[in-house]
């Protein structure tokens, strides 16, 4: 996206005071005509792309939205404070509405003679109602006690033990997920039925989310070298396409296979990708490598990859089979449906409320399930949006942001997808921290839930949330924190463990407490009480 068609709003230029009203007014003015102009020609960009009508006033306050945060706030935020004015910190669901609300209250503190009149109180919290209606539409209707959902990930046993699905929704599931890339369709078909059950027991409602695998990228096959199990830093290891076999040449360029750690990859077209200085991480991060030669000789003939090991365990760490690869830093152009996805969408298409996409990364992965859905739903010609038909019956999409690519390319992908269809959006906080690093993590899990309150898409807060407690039986503190900072998305994911439905509970009283301090990035002030016997 080229921001550079209209120049930054200079804040801090020589003789700028925004302590004076006047000077400050006519600041806000200008930085309002730059976002409207910047804004417009952002969705003007985006316009044929959107063909449902609901999210038109989305997308626009999203354009607004990047227009506004290209400039540094800080100064101006500081100056508004001490009038008692909006500092625009809070803006996301209502750009416009909230800056026209500032310069209206401004230009009468100034004595304007003909100040602007203020937006109307629908306007400025329509975006709210938005947001309201686009989660509603994607998860179905809140529960009583809060706005926040808890999806679940079902287990295997949830297509035999009712009991166990009827527990989950009592505690309070209000969405479960289905993982494709375990069990069966008739197994997946024995879960929704339960889940269909219990809906009816408890008269609650539940939607159904199958999670599409996704291309997996995990260590294959595994030799270690003649003595050692463990790597160290410093070590060398050889990522390849297949393991060295006994009949393979023995010379000086090529060592014993014994003498070498050697793995293999189960896509080994990424290997293709990877060049000298890349950085290839294998079990989340727990063993972090770099390539140093791209194109080494192996004894069959062929070339792999010579890693050097920069991040290991003080005691060695173990190379294991179906752990997980990745790649920080490299574009690895893998398309995100594999074979056995466009398999398993044929059971999702039709009986999935929510379709859960893996390893999305630019718009055209959006097109592509998009086609996919509508070639078994409808018209594979036809927009989702423009058949009512066919969109009556097209299950939403949620995106699942994994990789740094799809960081960048997020603003497209929400208007790609819920300019057709009600959409959602994952932060897959896993896979992204390996990608990014746990540092980035922390601002980037931060700025997806701005740009997906702008846009009016509800966002789920997924990885390792009450992660001891849902496993063990009992939270740490950290989690606990984790789980309250939840409350600003709209749908929390729980894990599947055997202390899933006590994790439940605590959730759904943890997001119940939490609602009455917590709205989004604004805080609630109810009165407090654990002081009450001082007054």
């Amino acid at each position: 996206m080229n921001h550079q068609t209209i120049p930054a709003l200079e804040l801090n230029a020589e003789g700028l005071d925004l302590n004076d009203p006047q000077v400050l007014l006519s600041t806000l003015k200008a930085l309002r005509q730059l976002v409207a102009d910047e804004g417009q020609a952002i969705f003007s960009r985006w316009r044929s792309h959107i063909h449902r009508q609901a999210f038109l006033h989305s997308a626009l306050n999203l354009s607004h939205y990047l227009a506004l945060r290209r400039h540094d706030l800080r100064d101006l935020q500081a100056a508004l404070m001490p009038w008692g004015l909006s500092s625009l910190g809070r803006s996301e669901s209502r750009v416009m509405p909230n800056l026209d609300a500032v310069i209206a209250t401004l230009s009468a503190v100034c004595g304007a003679q003909n100040p602007p009149a203020r937006p109307p109180i629908e306007a400025f919290f329509e975006g709210d109602r938005l947001l309201k209606q686009h989660t509603e539409d994607l998860f179905g209707p809140p529960p009583a006690r809060r706005q926040v959902r808890i999806m679940v990930t079902l287990p295997t046993e949830a297509a035999t033990d009712y009991g166990l699905v009827c527990e989950m929704l009592r505690r309070g599931a209000n969405c479960v997920r289905i993982n494709c890339a375990h069990d069966t369709p008739e197994i997946w078909t024995q879960m929704i039925d339960q889940v269909r059950r219990a809906e009816q027991e408890t008269g609650t409602s539940c939607k159904v989310m199958m999670d599409l695998g996704g291309p997996k990228i995990r260590t294959g096959a595994v030799l270690s070298p003649i003595g050692q199990s463990r790597v160290f830093r410093g070590d060398t290891l050889i990522l390849a396409r297949q393991l060295p076999q006994p009949s393979d040449p023995i010379d000086a360029a090529h060592p014993p296979a014994g003498d070498r750690f050697y793995i293999t990859c189960t896509l080994p077209e990424v290997l293709d990708r990877l060049t000298d200085g890349a950085t290839v991480y294998i079990d989340d991060g727990k063993l972090r490598t770099r390539v140093i030669d791209s194109h080494y000789p192996l004894p069959n003939g062929q070339v792999g990859l010579l890693l050097q090991v920069t991040h290991a365990s003080p005691k060695g760490t173990k190379l294991r089979p179906e752990k997980g690869l990745n790649f920080p830093g490299t574009a690895l152009h893998l398309s995100p449906l594999t074979a056995k996805d466009l398999d398993d969408l044929d059971f999702v298409a039709t009986h999935a409320d929510i379709v859960g996409y893996s390893f999305v990364q630019q718009p055209d992965d959006i097109t592509l399930l998009q086609t996919e859905l509508r070639q078994r739903l409808g018209n594979a010609k036809t927009d989702c949006a423009a058949n009512p038909e066919v969109s009556a019956k097209i299950p939403a999409i949620v995106a699942k942001i994994e990789t740094a690519l799809a960081v960048s390319n997020l603003p497209e992908l929400i208007v790609y997808a819920a300019g057709q269809q009600s959409f959602g959006v994952m932060i897959a906080r896993g896979d992204l921290a390996v990608e990014i690093g746990y540092q980035r993590l922390i601002e980037i899990q931060e700025e997806i839930l701005w740009l997906c309150e702008a846009a009016h898409v509800p966002v789920i807060w997924a990885t390792q949330v009450l992660e001891s407690l849902v496993k063990k039986g009992a939270p740490s503190r950290g989690e606990m924190t984790d789980a309250a900072m939840a409350e600003r998305a709209e749908c929390v994911m729980l894990n599947k463990g055997r202390f899933v439905t006590e994790a439940i509970a605590i959730l759904d009283d943890v997001l119940a407490r939490m609602e009455t301090h917590q709205l989004k990035k604004t805080p609630q002030l109810r009165a407090l009480h654990s002081w009450l016997h001082r007054s």
